[in-house]
């Protein structure tokens, strides 16, 4: 799922055990992890007292494929998808028509879902009042695919580029199948304004080193080579350019806008303005919470994960950083109860398996450097007009962290013209949310919050002339 990612320090949270569905039949659902949701279809069988599995991830062309170590005992359900020095592990908690649960593979933590049935998106086949053109560009080596959404009317139109948030995302920032971007693109291009969006280096039709391997500050140069291309058309206004970030993109934004005046405003949607080392911690925490975590337990497991995000932050050195996650992990092993310490037959192999997982998770050049990156420093450089939005159920980037120092930063700019709106029941994708945890996304109605659309495309209008 392509948001700030969450990382999940060894709690399983199964909910209290209710009437059970049969597991045999057909599920859909999501495995979510660093960021980016993976959509997929599993199969179950009964086969006597045991069961087998197939597993269909569609935007891999994978279907069919077997599942082993199929094992149900209720409410728990465990499978695994054997890949050679991959081996993905799902384990989980059936509750009525869905399951939740954790996912490992190579080192990687993250959550995943399923619901009972196949459930296809039915596509509304409508009449478009606007145009739809596949574009390419380049970015140095790196060339981009993407969608352009012209309005109708013939002129020089003003332009929005769309930057998604973290992880590997398309183009239309598909999270458990609500497609952000899209939604955004065709209602502002039919109100008049353009939009590009396309997918991230490494993705889809884009080519290039993946996310992973690069910053948040490369990202920004790959905006700025959308906005190069839009400059060069004859149907868009060169001056009227500006920028819409989800997220991570919400960082990006101001980051491009603070070094190119040519940037005709941005909209920051759920974007960071503390360090990503902070968010990552508050999210932990306000995630596990909502998920029915013991209070106790995450708060000490967040002061654990502080003490070695800090290691990163500070530029420790990799022996360093795994000495420190041992040391929090023979801690967490001290204060088990003797049930919990029976149930580790190699205390050591427990332990070294957590330091590969955790230091994995954080040793990736788009990692360290969003750990310490402060996005104050480039919002105290945005002068261009600026509306910042906040979830008020958005566990990722939470209102109460971000909200106060990005006023503090754009008044410290000098920007005569920002607003900063809070959509008090949205979540981080503004959906309008129950608790606002990520384990809601996949089951909530794939549209924004009311008002979010019209108060986008209205402030924008105010700010550029579209073509009559």
């Amino acid at each position: 799922m392509k948001k700030l990612f969450v990382l999940v320090f060894a709690f399983l949270f199964i909910s209290s055990l209710k009437a059970q569905t049969d597991l045999p039949g057909d599920w859909s659902g999501a495995i979510s992890i660093m960021g980016v949701e993976l959509g997929m279809l599993v199969h179950f069988k009964a086969e006597g007292e045991t069961y087998s599995a197939t597993i269909d991830i569609p935007e891999q062309g994978a279907k069919g494929l077997k599942l082993s170590n199929v094992v149900y005992s209720v409410p728990v359900i465990s499978f695994e998808l054997e890949i050679p020095e991959k081996t993905a592990k799902f384990k989980g908690a059936v509750d009525n028509d869905s399951i939740t649960g954790d996912f490992k593979q190579a080192g990687l933590e993250g959550k995943f879902y399923l619901t009972k049935g196949l459930k296809k998106e039915v596509e509304v086949v409508e009449k478009k009042n606007f145009n739809e053109e596949e574009v390419t560009f380049k970015n140095g080596d790196i060339s981009f695919a993407g969608t352009l959404s012209l309005p109708l009317k013939k002129g020089k139109h003003p332009a929005v580029v769309m930057i998604t948030g973290s992880g590997p995302q398309n183009r239309d920032e598909n999270v458990a199948g609500f497609k952000i971007f899209k939604v955004i693109a065709d209602y502002l291009t039919t109100n008049g304004v353009a939009v590009l969006r396309y997918d991230d280096r490494g993705v889809g039709g884009s080519k290039g080193k993946n996310v992973d391997e690069s910053t948040t500050e490369e990202f920004s140069t790959d905006v700025m080579a959308a906005m190069d291309f839009l400059k060069r058309r004859e149907d868009i206004n060169p001056g009227q350019i500006g920028l819409i970030g989800h997220s991570e993109g919400g960082i990006v934004a101001p980051m491009v806008a603070a070094k190119n005046n040519d940037v005709a405003f941005i909209v920051c949607v759920a974007g960071p303005s503390v360090t990503g080392a902070e968010i990552i911690a508050e999210q932990t925490k306000l995630i596990l919470l909502a998920n029915g975590g013991d209070k106790e337990k995450v708060e000490r497991g967040v002061a654990d994960s502080k003490f070695v995000l800090n290691m990163f932050v500070k530029g420790a050195s990799d022996n360093e950083i795994k000495d420190a996650i041992r040391k929090v992990k023979n801690e967490e092993y001290d204060k088990l109860s003797e049930d919990e310490k029976g149930k580790i037959t190699d205390r050591n192999k427990w332990v070294e398996d957590d330091i590969t997982t955790n230091f994995n998770a954080f040793n990736s050049p788009w990692m360290r450097y969003f750990l310490k990156f402060d996005p104050v420093t480039v919002l105290e450089k945005t002068n261009c007009p600026a509306l910042m939005y906040f979830g008020g159920l958005d566990l990722q980037v939470p209102v109460s962290q971000n909200e106060g120092p990005t006023r503090v930063a754009l008044i410290k700019a000098g920007n005569k013209d920002f607003e900063i709106k809070v959509f008090d029941k949205a979540n981080h994708l503004f959906q309008e949310a129950g608790n606002g945890s990520p384990m809601e996304y996949g089951k909530l109605k794939k549209s924004f919050v009311d008002g979010f659309l019209e108060f986008t495309s209205n402030w924008i209008l105010k700010r550029v002339t579209v073509v009559k």
